[in-house]
């Protein structure tokens, strides 16, 4: 692949220092291609150019943006090999994961282009006779937007579009891991469509200036506003940059995701359920289920079928569609993984398949069980093919446990009577709760966010619309008014 550069104002443009940066492939190691290393300079290139195009952007018809974002789907669809290869050889994604990514990030320009018409404001009461006062929602200008490597393509478009949708410019930071999949192929997908120069604009960076890039770009003043999309530690220190320089965030950030499997679940479906949310996309998704609750009287037959479906699971090269789980991102992430789980069974806890060494990226679903509150892994996110079983005795145990972490993004309550599953989800503190189901879904007109250390914001719908706009107050009064003084 060639080297990508930096696209400010619509066009490719080195960076001010000549600096590229390897971009490697999890699998083979080797490097995919080489992206332009951005220095300060050329992020404050990026938000002038942004700031310039806003204006017209803002003030474009509402039908032309939906006929950009429209078509840009239509292209993303229409390049579902070519996403499929690029996610293989960019971050490990398997086939399925490739064209999943195609389905829903498609989904999600379409429901952008919806909302297009949707921040019209609504008209208040007024004590002042014949004045009309008006709440109007408008685009809050440039958005500092970074997306993350782990579903690159969903994220990256989730993190640009209703901005776009709603009139905002954009500068994205992808991440170091998916720089072309979670940012110039999908600026090349909008150009392509029709997005006008300077609308987004995408600055790359050596992993070593992560921290200044981000910094010169949350604190350049011609940015209003910050979407991120990442780690939870990673995501404290953006939202605090955008606290000091007085910028609304939405953070959208990591979890300790559980699912309750009930005493009078169906175990087999459960079994299915737990082995996709524990293990699709080799456990690296924010809502993965990394905490499996059980109850005690079903827990041993439980654990039982989940073992079987997870020692199946096929490990492989990510291009070849036999495989389901694929590689982590790097061998560092799988070496983590295999240090965290190690330490998990010499502390006690019992492994039932899966663990040992990591083999370069590679790590096998492991399932645990016999956690303790004082390991690590009860803890901390995971974000790998690891899942825990832990067990309760009362609902009221299992919501406890559920609620036991800083966390609160996701959750899945598998039983076999709605009432009964709805009444734990509205006790559960997670932004997202799933009665039937595992904790892996998304729907891009549902309201998608977290609590705690999950952070804050929603997308999706007109919580989306909601977040990347913002309310004025504005009056027209009668001819002449009357003053008191």
């Amino acid at each position: 692949m060639r080297t990508r550069q930096l696209i400010v104002n619509g066009v490719e443009t080195p960076a001010a220092s000549g600096r590229t940066t390897p971009d490697h492939s999890p699998w083979t190691g080797e490097v995919y291609t080489q992206v332009a290393a951005a220095s300060p300079a050329d992020v404050t290139l990026a938000a002038a150019a942004a700031h310039e195009a806003f204006p017209a952007w803002a003030a474009a018809k509402p039908s032309e943006r939906r006929a950009v974002l429209l078509k840009a789907a239509d292209l993303l669809e229409q390049r579902a090999e070519q996403v499929v290869e690029l996610l293989a050889a960019e971050t490990g994604g398997t086939r399925g994961w490739g064209l999943f990514n195609v389905d829903l990030a498609s989904q999600i320009l379409r429901e952008a282009a919806a909302a297009t018409t949707q921040p019209v404001g609504e008209v208040l009461s007024s004590e002042f006779t014949g004045q009309l006062s008006l709440a109007v929602r408008e685009p809050v200008g440039v958005v500092a937007a970074f997306s993350p490597w782990n579903a690159p393509v969903i994220l990256g478009v989730r993190s640009i579009a209703v901005p776009l949708a709603v009139g905002n410019t954009v500068v994205l930071k992808p991440s170091e891991d998916a720089p072309v999949a979670a940012g110039y192929f999908l600026a090349d997908l909008l150009h392509e469509a029709g997005l006008p120069p300077g609308v987004l604009n995408v600055v790359s960076n050596a992993r070593e200036d992560a921290a200044e890039i981000a910094r010169t770009l949350i604190a350049d003043e011609r940015v209003r506003m910050v979407n991120f999309t990442g780690s939870t530690g990673v995501g404290r220190i953006i939202g605090v940059t955008a606290a000091e320089h007085l910028k609304p965030a939405v953070l959208e950030l990591g979890g300790k995701n559980s699912v309750l499997v009930l005493d009078d679940a169906d175990l087999d479906h459960a079994a299915a359920a737990v082995n996709f949310g524990a293990f699709a996309n080799t456990g690296q998704i924010c809502m993965s289920a990394d905490r499996v609750l059980v109850h005690r009287a079903v827990a041993e037959e439980f654990t039982a079928k989940l073992t079987a479906r997870a020692a199946t699971l096929h490990r492989g090269a990510p291009a070849d569609p036999a495989t389901t789980l694929g590689p982590l991102v790097s061998a560092g992430s799988a070496q983590r993984v295999a240090a965290l789980v190690a330490e998990t069974v010499e502390a006690g806890a019992t492994l039932h398949t899966g663990g040992g060494p990591a083999e370069g990226a590679s790590y096998p679903a492991t399932v645990l069980s016999g956690i303790t509150p004082d390991m690590r892994i009860q803890h901390e996110e995971v974000f790998g093919p690891v899942c825990t079983v832990l067990t309760f005795d009362t609902d009221e145990e299992a919501v406890a446990l559920a609620n036991n972490t800083g966390y609160g993004l996701s959750t899945g309550i598998l039983t076999g009577h709605q009432g009964r599953g709805l009444a734990i989800a509205r006790q559960l503190r997670t932004g997202i709760a799933h009665v039937g189901d595992q904790s892996v879904a998304d729907e891009p007109q549902a309201p998608f966010g977290g609590v705690g250390q999950s952070g804050y914001g929603k997308f999706g719908g007109r919580w989306g619309v909601d977040a990347f706009t913002t309310t004025r107050w504005i009056t027209v009064g009668p001819q002449h008014s009357q003053y008191p003084i």
